[in-house]
């Protein structure tokens, strides 16, 4: 059966088994893993029942029909304690998935997505972090796999690819750590572009205090949000947040 992409479902299909293979790598997956499959087009819902009878039979693979943005916000509670997520993802859904998956709780193991390289350079090689590579690296330890060429896809997209793998997925920063304010404080944080952290913080707390923390953290008076990682941050929001 040919499945011709639909634009409304952000498609691109790879037709380079090489890359699916190396996805499952990323993942670590073994022959025993169970997999769960959720597909929206229904069309290829029937093109997957087809190929894989015997591994639905044995419930080594469990499909759905279904939107994994509805899935999500419900049904998580039904996969193991420990699973890992492998998938080639629209692009537009790429921060919501890491967002749902990272902040529910019922954590995955690791996720493995084949996303934009841009998007994945920014999360595990840019020097400069952003918002979206510290919510992530606040949970795990992202890494570029490889890049995966517009030409592996049909039709092709318009911008390369990359598998970008998060492993060692854990809660434990939030452990001692609300969760809510240090988002909260990465936002305000990193609201503006080069915008000095003191500076930025000020509006909120008292200017004092941050510089007596940022002397003990011996964080430079001008330093840029985007310039601490991910241990700074959580110890200035340690160090604030007692304060």
């Amino acid at each position: 059966m040919q499945i011709t992409a639909k634009k409304s479902l952000g498609q691109n299909f790879l037709n380079n088994p090489m890359v699916p293979a190396a996805m499952v790598a990323a993942g670590k997956l073994v022959a025993d893993d169970v997999v769960l499959a959720v597909e929206a087009d229904e069309r290829a819902v029937e093109v997957l029942r087809e190929m894989f009878q015997k591994e639905i039979a044995s419930k080594q693979l469990t499909l759905l029909h279904a939107d994994v943005r509805e899935y999500l916000t419900g049904n998580l509670a039904e996969l193991p304690e420990k699973y890992t997520v492998v998938a080639n993802i629209p692009y537009y859904l790429s921060g919501f998935l890491f967002r749902t998956l990272l902040e529910h709780k019922r954590l995955p193991k690791t996720i493995v997505f084949l996303i934009q390289k841009e998007l994945a350079e920014r999360i595990a090689r840019d020097k400069k972090e952003s918002l979206l590579s510290l919510s992530i690296k606040a949970f795990g330890d992202p890494k570029y796999i490889k890049t995966v060429k517009r030409g592996n896809f049909s039709p092709s997209p318009k911008v390369d690819s990359a598998i970008i793998a998060v492993h060692n997925i854990t809660n434990d920063t939030f452990t001692t750590l609300d969760r809510t304010k240090f988002f909260e404080l990465l936002h305000l944080g990193l609201g503006g572009k080069r915008k000095q952290l003191l500076g930025a913080l000020a509006k909120t707390y008292s200017r004092e205090t941050l510089e007596a923390i940022f002397s003990g953290l011996n964080f430079i008076p001008t330093v840029r949000g985007e310039d601490l990682n991910i241990t700074q941050w959580t110890n200035l929001a340690k160090e604030l947040f007692q304060s």
